[in-house]
């Protein structure tokens, strides 16, 4: 009987001996849900649930037919700016040739001052549009790099190295923007979350170390305490507490099963 009230004790958190025992749950603090910038249709997925996946690695590819109808414009754009250009440029070559040779009679007094003048004014005034064609071409380049650097997004690539976990959508699905296709879980950053009520709380503070233990691996190891969630669950009066640890080369997942057990040391350091 009394090992039974023992054991009844150390589930719910009841400090025993010096030690308050926890149970957890390992978690990873770095999970992502993949999604894409642009609306399409997911062709080339290259990945299932469980594989593993490095960082820039590619996920699977986004078939964006707005993004191509909008490179075609673009580059329609670009040479019709060109040949602007171009054509103003043999304006100005034009009347450029014409203004040197009227130089040339004005000295002989073979044509008037005011011919000359009307010359170096249309000079001028094409040298200005030959300056904003050569604008227009370059904003007309500059939208198409900015549609082609679009083209990036369109490839979706792991942001770090971890598992998929969880594929929402295949091959031929309709990717929407803010809609995950896929959830990929780092499983370098691992914690255990903890609940823990509100008369234990002041065992925990942020640095303490503790001990952590996860049975279906027999893996034992030291933790610290990283986070004290601010709130508590209304129901139940506990606030959630995570734990740093270092699995090492031990086999430990997130959704595991753990222990804690945290010193009594108030106060201490």
């Amino acid at each position: 009987m009394k090992k039974i009230l023992l054991a009844a004790l150390l589930a719910s958190g009841t400090l025993i001996a010096g030690v308050l025992q926890l149970s957890g749950t390992v978690i990873s603090d770095n999970q992502k849900m993949i999604t894409s910038r642009f609306m399409g249709f997911i062709k080339n997925m290259r990945v299932s649930e469980g594989d593993q996946v490095k960082k820039g690695q590619i996920l699977y590819e986004i078939d964006s037919k707005e993004i191509e109808a909008a490179v075609k414009q673009v580059d329609l754009a670009i040479s019709q700016a060109r040949l602007a250009l171009q054509m103003n440029q043999n304006q100005l070559n034009n009347v450029l040739l014409n203004l040197a040779r009227n130089k040339r009679l004005f000295e002989k007094d073979m044509v008037s001052k005011f011919e000359l003048e009307q010359l170096e004014l249309a000079a001028k005034n094409m040298r200005d549009m030959v300056e904003i064609a050569k604008k227009q071409v370059e904003q007309a380049e500059a939208q198409k790099e900015a549609v082609l650097n679009q083209y990036k997004y369109l490839t979706i690539k792991a942001p770090n190295d971890g598992v998929v976990v969880a594929k929402k959508l295949n091959e031929g699905d309709m990717q929407i923007p803010g809609m995950p296709a896929l959830i990929i879980t780092d499983l370098k950053h691992l914690k255990v979350l903890v609940e823990i009520s509100e008369s234990n709380l002041k065992f925990v503070r942020i640095g303490k170390k503790v001990k952590i233990e996860i049975p279906s691996v027999k893996f034992k190891t030291e933790g610290t305490i990283s986070a004290i969630i601010p709130a508590s669950n209304p129901m139940t009066h506990k606030f959630k507490v995570k734990i740093n640890f270092e699995k090492k080369e031990a086999f430990v997942f997130p959704g595991m099963y753990a222990k804690v057990y945290i010193p009594e040391e108030v106060g201490k350091k």
